[in-house]
């Protein structure tokens, strides 16, 4: 009798093993539905709490790292879980790596969340754990590791303070906010916890720290909404988007493409702007499509932006490439994709991983790279373009801007994942670009979602849907100076990084003078011992 109830107790205890890691997962994954199609944008604001209050409940600091893993994987495959059908097991084993950024973080909450925290341990979890949390956007965000798909900042993009914000210390900034919000809740969440556990009683001092941070959370926003620089518009452009929608066969494609563009003569426009993958043949190899594009731009009175996704003439391997199209054919240099999707259009270490194009939809064979930034011009306006998920790199489209572009462009396909939350995520991008840099971004798709944002991060006429197969003219407002975020950069994450140094160097300096405390008082080790004295 007594060996069963010992069995039962021990299968308890494994059962609850998993309990802590399996909600952390779930509690990762709640962040997601911030982010469009759901855009529940509030949701932001507190989704991390149960997350940060399980993993500061963790009994020991390796329960808290295998917590901020599972959470980490959880948030991973929830805003990435559109990607199944192209990675099957693969999205899992990833999620799983680049969960395990969240892992040291767990640990950190638990330092200074665990208990019942002192006002200074929750003043320094509003900075720290925030700063943890952008170290582990920073590194996914390299571009072999995925990008940075999916930053919590991004979720975001239609709020005009947090695009303020944005201007100021680009999605970095915002992601940093949201979790120091989120940081100061779970504060004072924990101090309600302990005195609810029969622990010594709340700090006033504590509590009054955790106000102060949600007070600083939304002061920050006020103060950005009041005194950040705006860009100063003057002037319209008018941009043609041109989105054939969903068409069988690379030909027919082109022809719908061409039909669209065709319609719009006569309608005074500054750019024709086609999406990603457009134009499926080399114009080096095929004088004649070039020359009947040529007569388009001709016939419409407009540059027109194709994207040309075939193998090159002029060099080995595949290229997409942005090639401006005007009356007399390409002009002006062309622009090839510098950052490609892993496993989309390259397979990473293929020799060891190309195992991956036969269980999803891997690129069969790798595209190749361009060699950096092009600047391009149309009706006296320079514009840079970027392709695809390059317009999830904040990096890029500031470049572009520092380089003089007063229109940035992005040219997408999200066609494979048509039915998903994606084509709604890579649109709103765009709002966080724009406001980070001061400049108009026109987002042109294939397939939908197509937008148009203005230099305050702004939509400007209509979202193209999914289910669409038009065009749309919008007249987009030009802009002129720089934000803080143009001028500085990616400050928020170097100060991130070194407050996690000096609270590295400082748990070092604690833990080694403890050592020595301890072997100073052990026996035969101090200066009263009979070995010292001699």
């Amino acid at each position: 009798m007594a060996a069963g109830h010992e069995d039962d107790r021990l299968a308890g205890r494994r059962a609850s093993r998993w309990v802590r890691p399996v909600s952390a997962a779930l509690a990762g994954a709640l962040p997601a539905f911030a982010f469009p199609e759901p855009s529940l944008w509030w949701l932001a604001w507190v989704a991390l709490v149960p997350w940060l209050l399980l993993v500061r409940g963790a009994a020991t600091d390796g329960q808290a790292l295998v917590a901020g893993w599972a959470g980490g994987t959880g948030f991973m495959l929830a805003v990435h879980h559109w990607l199944l059908p192209s990675l099957h097991v693969f999205l899992f084993v990833l999620a799983a790596l680049l969960g395990l950024l969240w892992a040291p973080w767990g640990w950190l909450v638990r330092r200074l969340l665990g208990g019942s925290p002192g006002p200074g341990s929750v003043a320094a979890a509003v900075v720290l754990v925030p700063s943890g949390w952008l170290f582990a956007e920073l590194v996914r965000s390299w571009e072999y590791l995925g990008g940075p798909w999916g930053l919590l900042g991004a979720s975001q993009w239609q709020i005009g303070p947090a695009l303020r914000l944005a201007s100021v210390g680009g999605v970095w900034l915002v992601s940093f906010v949201l979790v120091a919000a989120n940081t100061a809740l779970a504060a004072a969440a924990a101090l309600l916890l302990a005195r609810g556990a029969g622990r010594p009683a709340m700090s006033l001092t504590s509590v009054t720290a955790a106000a102060a941070a949600l007070a600083v959370c939304g002061g920050a926003l006020a103060a950005a909404w009041a005194w950040a620089p705006k860009p100063h518009t003057g002037g319209k452009m008018r941009v043609a988007v041109i989105q054939p929608g969903v068409v069988k066969g690379q030909r027919a494609r082109l022809e719908r493409s061409e039909e669209l563009t065709r319609r719009l003569e006569g309608r005074k426009m500054d750019l024709i702007v086609w999406g990603e993958s457009s134009v499926s043949f080399d114009l080096g190899a095929h004088p004649r499509l070039r020359e009947q594009l040529a007569d388009l731009s001709a016939q419409v009175g407009a540059r027109i932006l194709v994207n040309v996704d075939a193998r090159r003439s002029d060099r080995p391997g595949i290229y997409k490439s942005s090639v401006l199209i005007s009356p007399d054919g390409p002009i002006g240099k062309r622009y090839d994709k510098t950052r490609l999707v892993p496993f989309g259009e390259y397979v990473p270490a293929r020799s060891l991983l190309g195992w991956a194009t036969s269980v999803g939809r891997a690129a069969g064979e790798d595209r190749l790279r361009g060699d950096g930034p092009v600047m391009m011009q149309a009706a006296g306006v320079k514009f840079g373009p970027l392709v695809c998920f390059e317009s999830a790199f904040p990096d890029m489209s500031r470049q572009l801007a520092l380089d003089g572009a007063g229109l940035i462009i992005t040219q997408s396909s999200t066609s494979t994942f048509q039915d998903s939350w994606a084509p709604a995520q890579h649109a709103s991008l765009g709002a966080l670009r724009a406001a980070e840099t001061g400049r108009p971004i026109v987002h042109a798709t294939l397939t939908g979602i197509s937008a148009v944002y203005g230099p305050r991060g702004e939509r400007l006429g209509p979202w193209l849907g999914t289910d669409r197969s038009t065009s749309e003219i919008y007249s987009v407002p030009l802009a002129t100076g720089t934000t803080l975020y143009l001028r500085t950069g990616d400050w928020i994450v170097h100060a991130a990084l070194a407050a996690l140094a000096v609270y590295g160097a400082v748990t070092a300096a604690r833990a080694l003078r403890g050592r020595r405390r301890r072997d100073t008082d052990e026996p035969g080790r101090s200066d009263s011992s009979p070995s010292a004295r001699r």
